[in-house]
């Protein structure tokens, strides 16, 4: 029996190798498509002509001129620029610190290999940019680890991964290494190691992403559930010191986040001669003012007629991720909820209809939450176009498009239809200099 179950062993590990080898190869083979139709359309008449005036083009061709003017689109100007010159302008204040860094220090990374140290340039900072973005296709090998453990299901997890290499914003996750790229890898990572219980080192993870989106945050309630939630739910008891150890890495995942915002708040607030407006608010967050001054973010604000098309765009990925996160919810979530809140119910007991379909395990229930809050925040108090970078950060997005297929086909077909599509358009928008970003 142990020899059979060994060897049951060896062929799944065998199953899994073979599957990341082709994922690792597809995933390429998608980066390598995107850059060239990226950089095919970068050769068009641009909407806008900034990037041609900070990057002039050569007289000759140049490898590295080219991957930076790829790069240099929409927040990419205010990336480069601090990671060049450091925060100089109220503005920048909305970008974390984590992108930049990385950029920065790809240019540091000179001395340590003898190269004679010397300012850093455009074309240094951006051509980093894009290299750094290669990190991308190991996005795919987290999210099929993921799937795996919490489907137990191959087919599910290959199905799920190969989804993934039709992102709604291929060039943000793919070429010109923005934070989609290191936010959805760390957040991966962190979901993989919640899924094995591997609470502190899925805590460094998800203090890195912290880094490099504001949203980073809401990452630790998926330590809260792991740790807090879900064990009150199996035995309806609370653990002290398992509660004092979440609020622990809970507070190690926010300090990113908050640390930004107390160094502003000394350097505005307490170090300036005279204080900036925002410091007499309760909290003083320079994040939330400079978001609201200069990019018009709140509740409902972005809810105007002139919006309608973005509203348009993000409609396919919020849609599918409110109707799977809501079936979840009735089908799922709910019912095991209720059966906790019963009186005749014993501890940790099931919902006599627990639901058959294979795409509603318990265990995913943290990453519906996430999924639905996240959504929500894009739908009623933010730039609601932005789900199309930020949908590839969650896995659910993944696992609902393989739901559709499986138990809805033809909108399932209808899904990746519009992934290839709107992916390819995306790529010539982007070169070109043209919204959405």
């Amino acid at each position: 029996m142990s020899s059979r179950l060994t060897t049951i062993k060896a062929k799944a590990v065998s199953l899994a190798w073979t599957d990341h080898g082709r994922l690792l190869a597809l995933s390429v083979a998608a980066n390598l498509l995107t850059f060239f139709l990226t950089v095919l359309s970068s050769k068009c008449p641009l909407f806008d002509a900034s990037p041609h005036i900070l990057l002039p083009p050569p007289p000759h061709f140049s490898l590295r001129h080219t991957l930076a003017s790829v790069v240099l689109r929409w927040d990419a100007f205010h990336f480069a620029h601090i990671a060049k010159d450091g925060y100089v302008y109220e503005h920048e204040w909305a970008f974390l610190p984590g992108v930049t860094s990385v950029w920065r220090g790809l240019v540091d990374l000179r001395s340590v290999f003898g190269w004679p140290p010397r300012a850093p340039g455009w074309e240094d900072i951006l051509s980093n940019a894009f290299y750094s973005s290669a990190l991308s296709v190991f996005s795919v090998h987290a999210l099929y680890d993921l799937t795996m453990l919490q489907f137990r299901s191959r087919p599910i997890a290959l199905l799920a991964s190969l989804l993934s290499l039709l992102p709604s914003s291929p060039v943000t996750l793919r070429i010109v290494g923005y934070t989609e790229t290191f936010f959805t890898l760390l957040s991966y990572h962190g979901m993989l190691c919640c899924a094995k219980k591997q609470y502190f080192r899925a805590t460094c993870f998800f203090v890195l992403a912290s880094t490099f989106r504001s949203n980073g945050i809401l990452l630790s309630g998926f330590v809260l559930w792991g740790l807090v939630v879900d064990p009150f739910l199996d035995s309806r008891k609370i653990h002290v010191g398992r509660t004092l150890y979440a609020a622990a890495l809970c507070a190690l995942i926010l300090a990113p986040f908050i640390g930004y915002q107390y160094y502003a708040y000394r350097l505005f607030c307490v170090e300036a001669i005279s204080p900036a407006s925002w410091c007499s608010a309760f909290p003083p967050s320079i994040y939330t003012y400079v978001q609201s001054k200069y990019w018009n973010v709140g509740f409902l604000r972005y809810w105007t007629p002139q919006q309608i098309p973005n509203f348009l765009l993000g409609a396919p990925p919020l849609i599918l991720l409110f109707n799977y996160t809501l079936r979840y919810i009735r089908l799922a979530l709910l019912p095991r909820l209720h059966a906790f809140i019963s009186p005749q119910s014993p501890p940790g007991a099931k919902p006599s209809d627990t639901p058959t379909s294979p795409f509603l395990p318990p265990s995913i229930a943290p990453h519906v939450i996430h999924a639905l809050i996240l959504s929500l925040l894009l739908l009623f108090a933010s730039h609601t176009q932005i789900v199309l970078r930020g949908a590839a950060s969650m896995p659910l997005t993944y696992w609902a498009a393989a739901w559709l297929l499986v138990e809805r086909p033809a909108w399932g077909r209808w899904w990746v239809g519009w992934s290839v599509i709107w992916g390819a358009v995306s790529c010539v928008l982007w070169g070109v200099f043209l919204p959405p970003a």
